[in-house]
């Protein structure tokens, strides 16, 4: 989906393992769980206090598979406090990045390759998936995101972060779990969107692919249209705020960015003006070759 023809052969699968939160979700785990495996990237399942026939089958898919560690919570902790609790678990293991995938099946698998390439690529980015979606999306979810983008683009003075509600990304696990252990992050449908607004704020770069997201006809979802509607008006109020506090910080690091950005181009142009003027004498005095 994202074109990215790069490939996993030159990643180190021991570095990176795989967070899969869960509540109440077991009927597409395996599956998705059987194809992380396939890539050589361990897992952790985080049982979020899933009800106990979920849990059984939670521990099958996890017994005797070294590579698999499933975690659970006694008390549901919200999908933002598995993850974190994945997170830290991670840290905890040795590992440098995390990837988060959804256990729901929305997301493409096929692009998994993608994110750990850019994450290669940027090894202290935070790699998110945008989501390209179907009509299979239901259209007060399709608002909700398009408001919640537009007050990112508020929080962070910028329009580099383009979702912050896909839950398919790769997380650098030293920066990430340094914010967790600093700030007291939300812990629900909340926590997606903080915890990459806080990272851009601590001048982590953040980079997207495009990936498909399906939402299926049997798919289960927890959100919940006004609790979580409130809970995320509640974290954009929040975030403005600290987006006022940082506002000097924030305008003098664009402005930095800009100035060193015209000053590269400024510095560049004149060497590929001289190189042109250089070769257009060249041939004005008839002594231009082919080197061929």
């Amino acid at each position: 989906m994202s074109g990215n023809t790069d490939s996993t052969n030159s990643i180190d699968s021991s570095t990176v393992c795989a967070i899969i939160p869960s509540f109440n979700h077991s009927a597409k785990l395996a599956p998705i769980t059987a194809a992380l495996l396939a890539k050589n990237i361990a897992v952790i399942i985080v049982d979020d206090a899933s009800t106990a026939e979920h849990s059984t089958v939670l521990v099958e898919i996890s017994d005797g598979d070294d590579n698999i560690h499933l975690i659970s919570h006694q008390v549901n902790q919200g999908k933002g406090g598995a993850v974190i609790t994945g997170l830290m678990a991670a840290q905890k293991l040795g590992f440098s990045h995390a990837l988060q995938v959804d256990a729901d099946g929305q997301h493409d698998l096929n692009d998994i390759e993608a994110l750990l390439a850019l994450s290669v690529k940027y090894p202290l980015a935070l790699i998110s998936g945008k989501p390209v979606y179907d009509d299979s999306i239901p259209k007060g979810r399709l608002w909700g995101r398009s408001i919640t983008h537009f007050w990112v683009h508020i929080e962070t003075l910028s329009l580099q972060v383009k979702d912050t509600m896909c839950g398919f990304r790769v997380y650098p696990l030293a920066t990430s779990c340094q914010l967790i252990n600093q700030v007291s992050l939300g812990k629900r449908m909340d926590f997606d969107i903080e915890i990459m607004v806080r990272l851009f704020w601590r001048n982590v770069d953040i980079k997207f692919i495009p990936t498909k997201v399906d939402y299926p006809e049997d798919g289960q979802s927890h959100f919940r249209a006004l609790h979580d509607n409130v809970l995320i008006s509640w974290l954009h109020t929040r975030l403005v705020i600290g987006m006022l506090v940082r506002l000097p910080y924030l305008v003098m690091s664009r402005l930095l960015k800009s100035k060193v950005k015209s000053t590269f181009k400024t510095e560049s142009k004149p060497k590929a003006e001289t190189h042109k003027n250089q070769t257009a004498n060249k041939v004005e005095q008839g002594i231009t070759h082919d080197d061929n």
